[in-house]
């Protein structure tokens, strides 16, 4: 029995639709189905890659506790705050470095600064 493709396979499929009937339009419907394109795209890469679990997992090790995402975000908001964390603190930078990178990979791959922090990283 064959499965079924997932959510990013369809978003792929759709954009793939998007590219090839692109070419048959002009002005401003070309436009659109090319940020229509880009946007699924960046649907797609984020549905495999999930850097909200990427952020979630270098949050949680940093602060000592798991949660949802906002909430460690504000933790360590407030923790940065009222003094418990600075930028001396162990592994914050690299958790914030983890954090950023993940969600660059979704949002612009093809960052100058991404790529090159991608091949060295911290």
């Amino acid at each position: 029995m064959a499965g079924h493709p997932d959510a990013a396979d369809l978003v792929d499929a759709v954009r793939g639709f998007l590219v090839a009937v692109e070419s048959r339009l002009s002005g401003r419907e070309a436009f659109h189905a090319k940020v229509a394109g880009n946007v699924l795209a960046i649907v797609e890469r984020e549905l495999r890659q999930q850097p909200e679990r990427v952020e979630r997992a270098a949050l949680a090790r940093l602060l000592g506790h798991d949660g949802e995402p906002a909430a460690l975000r504000a933790g360590l908001c407030a923790a940065l705050r009222d003094g418990r964390l600075d930028a001396e603190t162990p592994g914050l930078l690299d958790a914030l470095t983890e954090a950023t990178l993940a969600r660059l990979a979704v949002d612009n791959p093809n960052f100058s600064t991404f790529r090159r922090l991608k091949e060295t990283p911290p």
